[in-house]
This record gives structure tokens, C-alpha cells and sequence, in this order.
């Protein structure tokens, strides 16, 4: 009698190519490879005050601030860099997407839930002063993924349009695993109206949830 067969190893999924993200009408996006970056931030400081030649310090201030912000973010590890410039009123709504590419030392691909267990006790470890960040585990379209919302504090003019004064920052990262490999896509939300932090954090929630991988 001819012994049963011993199921085939099921093969890993290949890497994607890509991802594609949904954003509200009104965000923009910076690419921060060094040879794509001053041309992203000068195509958004020339947006912002297109109909406006009496401010010529202030667009070089805010393209001197820009190029920063993209700078140390390519230094990070980011891969791209939104920023939202929808408008309620004569008011700008201050928030940002920093999209990084975050490769983990481990020799198999690290579980959602032991990366979130770390996270958590990473906050148990923090200062005793320092707001306790909430982290879990969540299924979206594109894998399942740790979420972590903090508050922080910030000193005044943390972003264009930013309240004035010390304020608190509210930020949602979600950790996506990339199929295929042990790296993690990280995407980092933040704004500094602690007052809607609620309804940002829903926003944020749903462009993260619009996430697939493309081949």
C-alpha cells in the first residue's frame, strides 16, 4: 500500500509592487526621494500662495520649512509625505500622512500581535507624565494591522495653520505587515487639534482602511 502523501509546503506570497492609498480631496503629496523632493515642496509653496506676490518671505519661509519637514523624514525612512490643505471657512485643517517603509530584524515575519504586545509594553515604559497610548489589533482590506493613537504635546506652530502656544498632538499609526517579506508598512497620521481628535482619528481610520497592495 502506497504511503499517503505529505501535503505540498504552500508557497509565501510574492512581495507587492506598490500600494495605492485614498485621500480626501484636498490633501497633498510629497515625494521624498532626494531627486523628486524640492521639486514636490516647490509645486505645493507655489499652490499655497498662487495669487499672492506680496508675501515673498513668507512662501521661502514655508519652502525653507518644507524641504526640513521632507528632509528629515527621507532620513527616517519615509517613502512619502502628505499634507492636508482642505479648508473649513478661511481655516485650514493642519494634519499630515508620513508613509514609511519600516524593515524589522527578525529572520520570519514578525506576528501583528506580538508587535502589538511590544508596543504596549514599550508605553508601560514610558515616563509616568506622558499620556498612555492606546494600541490593538485590526483586520483591514489590506492584512491585519496594530494601531496605535497617542496624544503628545507640542510646542506652538507645529504645522501651517496650527493653533498658536503649546497644544496637545493627536497621532494614529497603523503597522501594515508587507505580504511576503518581514518588513512592516508603517503609516503615521497627525494633526494638532486635540479638540476634534475624534473625528480626525475616524479620517485617519478610513484612509488607512482604503490601503491594497499592488502587483
Amino acid at each position: 500500500m502506497k504511503p499517503p502523501e505529505s501535503p505540498a509546503p504552500s508557497t509565501p506570497p510574492a512581495p507587492p509592487a506598490d500600494y495605492r492609498l485614498l485621500l480626501p480631496e484636498g490633501w497633498f503629496r510629497i515625494l521624498l526621494d532626494p531627486g523628486q523632493r524640492d521639486k514636490s515642496v516647490d509645486a505645493l509653496v507655489e499652490r499655497q500662495f498662487r495669487g499672492i506676490d506680496n508675501a515673498p518671505h513668507l512662501k521661502e519661509e514655508l519652502r525653507g520649512d518644507l524641504r526640513r519637514r521632507a528632509a528629515k523624514a527621507y532620513r527616517s525612512g519615509g517613502i512619502e509625505l502628505y499634507l492636508s490643505l482642505q479648508a473649513v471657512g478661511p481655516f485650514t485643517i493642519p494634519a499630515s500622512l508620513l508613509v514609511t517603509l519600516a524593515p524589522l530584524r527578525h529572520a520570519e515575519p514578525l506576528p501583528p500581535g506580538d508587535l502589538a504586545r511590544a508596543l504596549a509594553e514599550d508605553a508601560d515604559a514610558e515616563d509616568a507624565g506622558t499620556p498612555v497610548p492606546e494600541v490593538g489589533v485590526e483586520e483591514l482590506a489590506a492584512g491585519t494591522a496594530v494601531r496605535v493613537r497617542r496624544l503628545a504635546p507640542q510646542p506652538g506652530g507645529a504645522a501651517p495653520g496650527a493653533p498658536d502656544g503649546d497644544h496637545v498632538s493627536v497621532s494614529v499609526e497603523y503597522h501594515l505587515p508587507v505580504p511576503g517579506t518581514t518588513a512592516y508598512l508603517l503609516l503615521t497620521f497627525s494633526t494638532p487639534l486635540e479638540p476634534i481628535a475624534d473625528a480626525m482619528a475616524g479620517l485617519f481610520d478610513a484612509i488607512a482602511g482604503s490601503l491594497t497592495w499592488t502587483e
